[in-house]
């Protein structure tokens, strides 16, 4: 990895990030993609590789499926030989996809530093908190059908799922809601 390559963002971040050894960052592009392919051919099927569109095409371009977060989590699952799912995302991104993988599957998230701001802006216990004021209110909670955005956590999609609500995501053409179900697995 050449430091010229980083934008701004990964510079500032980039004592977050798990540290490569050393003989890997030695390497050209070349040879890097010459041993992400060869790595690739050696699992064959036991590896999916899902890249969010919104990554850089250097990241992606091993990728099995590219789309949005929901997709590419459905794409998983539906690859029932795979046993690493490598996701080129952020959290919630890899979550989603644990939560729909097989039990025999496992998620990885390659870049552990990376995030999603609209993500982070809600926390669990802020959630917990909020229902239980609610109550302490007066609120009759078991009326309320709590939704979040596909770009949240599994511990806020799991809330939502136990207090009978939505997952909503959305789509260039058309919005949409799916409900999520009883609970989530991280």
């Amino acid at each position: 990895m050449d430091i010229k390559l980083l934008n701004q963002v990964e510079k500032e971040s980039i004592g977050e990030r798990q540290p490569l050894p050393d003989r890997y960052l030695r390497l050209s592009d070349d040879e890097m993609d010459a041993r992400i392919a060869a790595a690739k051919r050696a699992l064959g099927e036991r590896l999916v590789i899902l890249g969010h569109h919104y990554q850089r095409d250097e990241v992606i371009k091993f990728a099995d499926f590219i789309g949005d977060s929901l997709k590419l989590a459905r794409a998983a699952a539906s690859r029932g030989t795979a046993e690493y799912i490598v996701f080129c995302g952020v959290h919630f991104m890899a979550e989603s996809a644990d939560i729909l993988r097989g039990a025999h599957q496992k998620v990885v998230l390659p870049d552990l530093a990376a995030g999603c701001s609209m993500a982070d802006m809600a926390a669990e216990d802020q959630l917990e908190v909020a229902w239980r004021e609610l109550a302490e209110m007066g609120v009759d909670v078991s009326t309320i059908v709590p939704v979040t955005y596909i770009n949240s956590s599994a511990a806020i999609k799991a809330f939502v799922g136990e207090h009978g609500g939505v997952v909503c995501t959305s789509r260039t053409r058309q919005r949409s809601c799916r409900g999520h179900g009883n609970g989530a697995r991280s």
